[in-house]
């Protein structure tokens, strides 16, 4: 597939940008996407030099030198409308977006969370679980909306909860299926499969999703 088959994609970090490696990877796979710049609202992150080994343009807009949120995210609107995305995706993004940014995008962002979303949104995903008694955690991809982690989903993964877990054994299993599934949502937008209707309804093969698809190990990514 050509670059101008491919859809222009960038990606939002804040971190080490393990997500935005799957991603990298997928990319120089047979993932149809052309990463056109990765973004970070921190200097000096892993995530940005993931990027610069590959060759993909990086820009830092700290977050720290705006006076407020609204006019950090109309800079970050106009930096990453530079590149023309067809597609932005949060990879470890660890901001709050405010209405106006997520109405820019409407339809054409993703985020991943580390939670079966509706439970456990926000931080400390993983803790929770496990003081909840949970015995299935996971990760969900779903399309950003101005409810924080509850836009409509698209996909998610299951890992069991294992006696003697604490949070960062039990983040190392859920991050494994992260690497699976968000690369398999980008594919199916990507490939104009998968699409969010105005009224929040998520259509994959223009049947709409009544439930987030269920990945299970082991099955064929397609």
């Amino acid at each position: 597939m050509s670059d101008n088959h491919k859809l222009p994609l960038v990606a939002l970090i804040s971190g080490g940008g393990t997500n935005l490696q799957a991603i990298i990877d997928g990319a120089v796979g047979d993932l149809p996407v052309e990463i056109r710049a990765v973004i970070s609202n921190r200097p000096d992150v892993l995530g940005l030099t993931r990027a610069e080994n590959a060759g993909i343009p990086t820009r830092v807009l700290n977050h720290k030198t705006f006076p407020d949120r609204e006019s950090y995210d109309q800079a970050l609107i106009e930096l990453i409308d530079e590149y023309q995305p067809g597609l932005v995706v949060l990879a470890g993004f660890m901001r709050i977006l405010t209405p106006g940014f997520v109405r820019h995008y409407a339809g054409r962002m993703f985020n991943i969370h580390p939670s079966l979303l509706p439970k456990f949104r926000g931080l400390h995903t993983h803790q929770q679980a496990l003081d909840e008694g949970e015995t299935l955690h996971g990760a969900s991809v779903h399309f950003v909306t101005e409810e924080l982690d509850g836009g409509p989903l698209i996909v998610q993964a299951q890992v069991p909860v294992r006696d003697g877990d604490d949070a960062g054994t039990l983040a190392n299993r859920v991050l494994q299926r992260e690497h699976l599934i968000y690369p398999l949502a980008i594919r199916w937008f990507a490939q104009q499969r998968l699409h969010l209707a105005g009224n929040g309804q998520v259509y994959l093969d223009n049947q709409p999703l009544q439930q987030p698809v269920l990945f299970t190990p082991g099955q064929e990514i397609v």
